[in-house]
């Protein structure tokens, strides 16, 4: 797959993933509600969804390329052991 069908796909994905997630997130709160009377098997529904929107987000990125740490993050950057730019090789 080309580099651009690949975000493409990746971008998609993610897409589908973050709207999976908040249906799932919208359908478990609403499904707490008495006067909505939804039955009780939507709720382990809903989270399943969340469950599913989060790994098709996960594919997505390591689809697009995007599953990478930035250097950019002060946790990564001072401490994470590959981002030292003070090596020192035995």
């Amino acid at each position: 797959m080309r580099r651009k069908n690949a975000a493409v796909c990746g971008n998609v994905l993610m897409g589908v993933g973050l709207v999976t997630m908040i249906g799932g997130i919208a359908c478990a709160v609403m499904s707490q509600l008495s006067e909505l009377g939804m039955p009780s098997y939507l709720t382990q529904g809903a989270i399943m969804a969340i469950f599913i929107g989060a790994l098709m987000w996960l594919v997505g990125a390591r689809v697009g390329g995007r599953e990478a740490v930035a250097d950019r993050y002060y946790w990564v950057r001072h401490y994470d052991a590959r981002c030292r730019k003070n090596h020192r090789h035995p």
